[in-house]
């Protein structure tokens, strides 16, 4: 009897409708892997950490650039590893203002995901407000909690009556990280020699 291949769970940042669902479809797309996989979402990294650790997922992606990168992987580094790394673009973005908002003159907030902070110019904002995803934005700026926010583009193009772009940030090509319960590198470094960074390297 022939046996399909099971169903595989992946965990990821939530909501639904962020950058880490947007890249890790995009991920499974590319292995072939949509349709014998899932997807499950958790609020903080260090869930869906205990959640491979206890084998009730499969594996985990996370951005390299999200600020809890580095612990994640110093925390759980005895019981779950590395086991792929990638690099992809995240949905477009743009720092954008609410309309209704003053325009000059007074002090004003801008919400953004920590890691997106440096993709532009925010010194005429002077109140940062940190949020634990870009979708988390885009709420606060539905919700009138700030002036301002790096967002997706998509939330102006829905609502031009209530946002204006003010700088357009585009996608942004990032690394990537898939953990899973065991290592795969077997003690040595895991390389693709046929990468398109290798035939950079060559070109060079």
């Amino acid at each position: 009897m022939y046996n399909l291949p099971r169903i595989l769970t992946f965990v990821t940042l939530g909501p639904a409708g962020g950058n880490h669902e947007f890249v890790l479809q995009r991920y499974l797309a590319a292995h072939g892997m949509t349709e014998r996989s899932t997807i499950v979402f958790v609020k903080t990294f260090h869930d869906g950490a205990e959640m491979v650790i206890e084998r009730s997922v499969d594996f985990m992606l996370q951005c390299a650039a999200h600020p809890t990168a580095a612990e994640i992987t110093g925390t759980y580094r005895k019981k779950m590893f590395v086991v792929d790394a990638f690099i992809s673009r995240s949905r477009p973005m743009a720092l954008m203002r609410a309309l209704d908002a003053p325009a000059a003159g007074v002090p004003r907030r801008v919400g953004l995901q920590p890691a997106t902070r440096d993709y532009v110019d925010l010194s005429a904002w002077p109140d940062v407000v940190p949020e634990p995803t870009v979708t988390a934005v885009g709420q606060g700026l539905l919700q009138g909690k700030y002036e301002a926010g790096i967002a997706f583009s998509t939330l102006a193009a829905a609502h031009p009556e209530r946002f204006e772009v003010i700088e357009p940030i585009g996608s942004v090509c990032d690394a990537w990280v898939m953990y899973g319960p065991e290592a795969v590198d077997g003690d040595e470094a895991v390389v693709w020699r046929g990468s398109p960074a290798r035939r950079l390297y060559d070109r060079m």
